[in-house]
C-alpha cells in the first residue's frame, strides 16, 4: 500500500516522506527519491546507488575518517555507524529539515563519538577542513539535480585538499545528466587524472572515484580478493561493482589503471 506523509515541521518545508510497500522514501523539493529505508530491515542499504557508493571499501577497506556532504535520509551514515566500528563519519547537511526527517523517520542515531551531523553548506565546509578525511562522499541533490556549488572546479580542488594523503572522493551523479561529462572532466582535472567510474546496478546513477596520490595501478587479483571478503562482511554486491570498474575504466589483463 502506498501512502504520502507531509513532514509537519514548517509550512514552507520542501521535505516530504512517502511510504510504498514497506519502504519509506524521502523527497526534497519534488518527487525525486533522495533516500529510502525498508522498514523490515532498516540497517540495509535499500537504493542501488548507495550500495555502489560503498565501492570505496575496495580501495580503503578500513577508513578511519569519512566525511559526507548531503545527508538525505542518512542511509550511508547509518550503515557506517552500525557496520563499520573502526570508522568515524561526519555528515554536512545544509537543511535543518532534512536532518530532522532523517532522525524522526529514517532511524538516524544521535551524534556520538563516531557520528557527527553538522548543519552547514558543504561548499563552505569542505574548503575549511583540509586533510580531514580518508574518504569524502558527495551526495547532494535537490529534486534530482546536482547542486551547482558542489560541481565547480574550485570545489573539486578543495575536495582534493580535504583528503588525507591517499584519500579518495566518491561522488554520486545521475547517469543521464546532460552535464555529466562536464562534471567528470572537472573532477579528472582537479585530481590529476586519477579518476575512475562505476555504475549502480540499476544504471540510474554513476559514481566517480578520484584519488589524492593513489597508486598508478592496482592488481585485479587484490581487488577480487577484497571483493569476496567485503561481500561476505557487508552483503553488498562488490563482485558486480568490480565488473563495472573493469567495463568503464582503462585496464590491462592484470591491473586496473588509476592513472593514464
Amino acid at each position: 500500500m502506498a501512502g504520502f506523509i507531509r513532514k509537519p515541521r514548517g509550512a514552507g518545508s520542501a521535505v516530504e516522506i512517502s511510504e510504498n510497500d514497506g519502504v519509506r522514501l524521502l523527497h526534497i523539493g519534488g518527487d525525486a527519491i533522495q533516500s529510502a529505508i525498508r522498514l523490515s530491515s532498516p540497517e540495509a542499504l535499500e537504493l542501488e546507488y548507495t550500495r555502489a557508493m560503498m565501492v570505496f571499501l575496495l580501495f580503503h577497506p578500513r577508513p578511519r575518517d569519512i566525511a559526507m556532504i548531503g545527508l538525505g535520509g542518512g542511509s550511508i551514515a547509518r550503515f557506517v555507524h552500525a557496520r563499520m566500528p573502526v570508522s568515524r563519519i561526519t555528515v554536512v547537511e545544509v537543511c535543518a529539515d532534512v536532518v530532522d526527517a532523517a532522525r524522526r523517520y529514517f532511524g538516524l542515531p544521535q551524534d556520538d563519538d563516531r557520528l557527527s551531523v553538522i548543519e552547514q553548506d558543504g561548499s563552505l565546509w569542505v574548503p575549511q577542513h583540509p586533510q580531514c578525511a580518508d574518504v569524502l562522499l558527495l551526495d547532494a541533490f535537490e529534486d534530482g539535480r546536482q547542486v551547482g556549488a558542489l560541481c565547480s572546479e574550485s570545489f573539486y580542488a578543495a575536495a582534493r585538499l580535504a583528503l588525507k594523503p591517499a584519500g579518495m572522493l566518491v561522488a554520486n551523479f545521475i547517469a543521464d545528466d546532460r552535464k555529466l561529462d562536464t562534471w567528470l572532466r572537472r573532477i579528472d582535472a582537479g585530481f590529476g587524472g586519477q579518476m575512475l567510474k562505476v555504475a549502480a546496478e540499476d544504471g540510474v546513477n554513476l559514481i566517480a572515484l578520484a584519488f589524492r596520490g593513489g597508486p598508478p595501478r592496482i592488481a585485479w587479483s587484490l581487488l577480487r580478493e577484497r571483493a569476496r571478503a567485503l561481500e561476505d562482511i557487508y552483503g553488498l554486491p562488490f563482485p558486480a561493482l568490480l565488473r563495472s570498474l573493469r567495463e568503464l575504466n582503462n585496464h590491462t589483463r592484470q591491473y586496473l589503471l588509476l592513472s593514464r
